[in-house]
């Protein structure tokens, strides 16, 4: 783990000290809305949100995610077999790029991103695909981390689990970081405390 592409910062997700952190920098879930995959929020309406004092962030459904998310991870860790724990990581070659994920291995050799949504267990398991506005997502996560690929678990109670694994793509994760570091220099013009390093 010392020779790690990225530091963990010891911070719980939800809490006001995690909001800040992640408000400082740019995040998984923040990728696809920059690569113009999201089809529910632009990379301008994201851009106006960042530079919004604070970002409210949830929703019925992200309220749903968050309450089953320790169940699916225990699922996740019985099935798959990798012990993983949620962790904040932030990049060490750019100090913007940034990452809450939902499981790392505790070597670092494995990471998993969870969906507990209806629509999304719905999509990936009639498709066997990851639908492609979570592609950016899990990218963004696999720049982080530096690793090959990446666990995508669906998990809602009392049906079968979704388990798909998404190689690295380099090509995008290049055009993404491009993509993501114009987007920080225009953030960095609208809030004028916010480092481009």
């Amino acid at each position: 783990m010392n020779n790690a592409p990225y530091k963990i910062v010891d911070l719980q997700q939800g809490t006001p000290a995690w909001l800040e952190w992640r408000s400082q920098g740019i995040g998984s879930s923040d990728a696809p809305a920059i690569m113009g995959e999201n089809p529910w929020k632009s990379p301008r309406q994201l851009l106006q949100e960042k530079c919004s004092v604070s970002e409210n962030i949830s929703n019925a459904a992200m309220d749903l995610g968050t309450e089953l998310e320790p169940e699916a991870r225990r699922h996740y860790v019985i099935k798959v077999g990798v012990q993983v724990v949620p962790a904040c990581l932030q990049s060490v070659r750019f100090e913007w790029l940034r990452a809450s994920v939902d499981g790392l291995a505790i070597d670092g050799s494995a990471v998993v991103e969870i969906k507990c949504g209806e629509s999304v267990y719905r999509n990936s398991s009639a498709s066997r695909k990851v639908p492609q506005y979570y592609f950016g997502q899990l990218q963004h996560i696999l720049a982080v981390t530096n690793l090959q690929s990446i666990d995508f678990w669906c998990y809602l109670p009392n049906r079968p689990e979704v388990h798909l694994h998404v190689a690295r793509d380099n090509g995008y994760i290049e055009r993404l970081l491009d993509t993501e570091r114009l987007f920080w220099q225009q953030l960095a013009e609208k809030r004028p405390k916010v480092s481009l390093t």
